[in-house]
């Protein structure tokens, strides 16, 4: 009973989160970067500083919008902080219609290749769906997973652990 509860709220969510971003419109990127704190650390930290005129689409994209959601330990499930990520993504790729990603799905170090591998397909996965969900063409987004095979952190720590744990919304060339 509680899991039809949970898919419920979660399915609710989502149609809500759909109907605010076509209720909101489309903004100009240079708008969206000045009102979007910087959401990841895969990208040069110089970057940020600088102005929206001054970066490109992708860049944008990878910076200001954010590229990268993270995860609980052994979770797949999106996070209100990654929605809100994930929120922006979707109104990007929506003005960027000839643009296509592919969601990389990685995890930590912990558990076996196998293990991760699901794992970071189950986050990638879910991030799709999520993006899908806001009015993204599905035919837009394919899914990769990495497993543990590309960290941005190697330390045996939790804060490494937690960076490790993400799904990265890769923008094609």
């Amino acid at each position: 009973m509680q899991l039809t509860s949970d898919r419920s709220r979660q399915m609710a969510a989502i149609m809500f989160a759909s109907l605010m971003l076509h209720a909101c419109g489309t903004t100009d990127a240079n708008h969206q970067a000045a009102n979007t704190a910087p959401a990841t650390t895969g990208g040069d930290p110089a970057a940020t500083d600088m102005t929206a005129s001054q970066l490109s689409a992708d860049e944008i994209f990878n910076t200001q919008i954010g590229n990268a959601v993270l995860f609980a330990t052994d979770a797949h499930d999106l996070s209100s902080e990654a929605q809100a990520v994930l929120q922006r993504q979707a109104q990007w790729l929506l003005r960027n219609p000839a643009r296509t990603a592919v969601v990389e799905g990685h995890a930590d170090e912990r558990g076996t290749r196998e293990y991760n591998l699901a794992l970071g397909e189950r986050r990638a996965e879910s991030t799709r769906a999520y993006l899908i969900a806001l009015g993204v063409d599905a035919a837009r987004l394919q899914t990769t997973s990495f497993g543990k095979e590309q960290p941005l952190c190697g330390e045996a720590t939790e804060d490494c652990w937690q960076r490790n744990r993400r799904a990265v919304t890769a923008l094609n060339p």
